[in-house]
């Protein structure tokens, strides 16, 4: 059960370590907001789900309400944080935000 602890935990560290450096290097807004938006969720889910398994090693109503509030702080996040997204999106569109484009592009084909 460690092992299987460990190893989501590393999961969930390698998913924050990627959204976090997909924020510093992704050139606008909107790219900016793909990594923040599935990459911490995705780094969320496996954290929590190791914190809830490693809770319930020793099983006792307490531990059992622990984890199942953990679960529920996971829905919740799956809920907003697309919610989220989509919204932070929406606004910078509304204000005019115009997407990134690279200067200077030749094709290839030219």
């Amino acid at each position: 059960m460690n092992i299987l602890v460990i190893l989501l935990l590393f999961g969930g560290l390698f998913f924050f370590t990627g959204g976090s450096i997909g924020i510093l290097r992704f050139p606008d807004f909107y790219t900016r907001l793909h990594p923040a938006g599935k990459l911490d969720t995705a780094g969320q889910f496996l954290t929590m789900s190791a914190i809830s398994l490693y809770i319930m090693q020793d099983f006792t109503l307490h531990t059992f309400l622990t984890a199942t509030k953990i679960v529920l702080i996971v829905i919740f996040v799956y809920l907003t944080s697309p919610t989220a997204t989509h919204a932070i999106m929406d606004a910078g569109v509304r204000a005019g935000l115009k997407p990134w484009t690279k200067a200077g592009r030749h094709d290839l084909a030219d």
